[in-house]
């Protein structure tokens, strides 16, 4: 893919004005009120893995609506803690896999709790999820998620992803070996959109690793894009030509610049220049408006696989200077 989007020295100044509703704080105010007045305990059950080094709980916890979400917590064999804490987020389609797929974190010295996106999990066959979606939304979608329930912020399917993200910080800030003044949110793509939103929504997140972030700068991403999952959206507006205004105040309420502009964390955010899936300059759309310490490390050569695992290593490097 070759470069598409503005020039670097334009996406370092680009930050957009943002498209938000007035009752957005609200909104969300309400939606995270709604969702801890339905609570369980987080449950952890060991996990029978021969993985000396490490400790492997199957993990689940209260999400919107009361909603079991599933993830893998895994920590250092034997660890006494309190142990900084990474949340990681998926990519869309993906599930939580398996956890010997996550062990870089534990590894490190971090407690990590990898959180299924609800719903996924069946588009990638060696990433299998558990978590279903009960809630789909009255409204007619295309295949895919990004419009389930889109005519209406209170029916759309990441209203309830972003509240399920949430309450994994809830959940994992109870558990023993978590040092809640040192929580990490960590992403990348969709997982990355995820991360942000929640650095934006929960005041515990002291540090985010966004990469190649999704679901931000709607309107931008889905006129200079052809890829999918943004895609998904233009064959919903191509086929229903009078929803255009209601969809996109929909996604108004989800979009990631907003959350940005209310994210204080420190945030390492990742962007490949070649990125046709998350434009770069979505991205750096969100990063301008990021209110704390920040960030970004720039791929020229690169697609939405960002720097990959070179971009791990730096962000190993980045929370070892942090929490230092």
């Amino acid at each position: 893919m070759p470069l598409f989007d503005l020039p670097l020295e334009q996406l370092r100044a680009y930050r957009p004005d943002r498209d938000e509703p007035a009752d957005f704080d609200d909104f969300w105010s309400r939606t995270l009120t709604e969702a801890r007045a339905i609570d369980a305990a987080p449950a952890y059950t060991p996990f029978d893995l021969p993985l000396t080094a490490v400790d492997v709980y199957d993990a689940a916890f209260s999400g919107w609506g009361g909603d079991r979400i599933n993830g893998w917590f895994i920590a250092p064999r034997g660890a006494q803690g309190p142990l900084p804490t990474v949340v990681q987020y998926i990519g869309y389609s993906g599930g939580r896999g398996f956890p010997h797929d996550h062990l870089v974190w534990p590894a490190a010295g971090y407690a990590y709790l990898i959180v299924e996106t609800r719903g996924q999990g069946g588009g990638s066959f060696d990433s299998p999820g558990a978590t279903g979606d009960p809630h789909g939304g009255s409204s007619a979608q295309t295949a895919g998620m990004m419009t389930r329930g889109i005519l209406d912020e209170n029916e759309y399917y990441y209203r309830r992803v972003f509240t399920d993200a949430v309450r994994a910080i809830d959940a994992v800030m109870t558990h023993p070996l978590v040092d809640p003044e040192r929580i990490v949110v960590h992403g990348g793509s969709q997982g990355g959109g995820i991360a942000q939103a929640v650095a934006g929504l929960h005041p515990a997140v002291k540090a985010a690793l966004v990469d190649v972030p999704f679901l931000t700068h709607f309107r931008r991403a889905v006129e200079i894009t052809d890829r999918e999952p943004y895609q998904e959206l233009v064959r919903y507006l191509s086929a229903n030509r009078a929803a255009e205004e209601r969809v996109f105040r929909t996604l108004s309420y989800f979009d990631g610049v907003n959350f940005a502009a209310r994210g204080t964390a420190a945030a390492l955010y990742s962007v490949g220049l070649m990125d046709a899936v998350c434009p770069p300059s979505t991205v750096f759309a969100a990063y301008n408006h990021w209110q704390g310490p920040k960030e970004i490390a720039v791929y020229p050569w690169n697609e939405h696989e960002g720097g990959s695992g070179f971009h791990r290593e730096q962000a190993l490097r980045y929370l070892y200077k942090l929490f230092a």
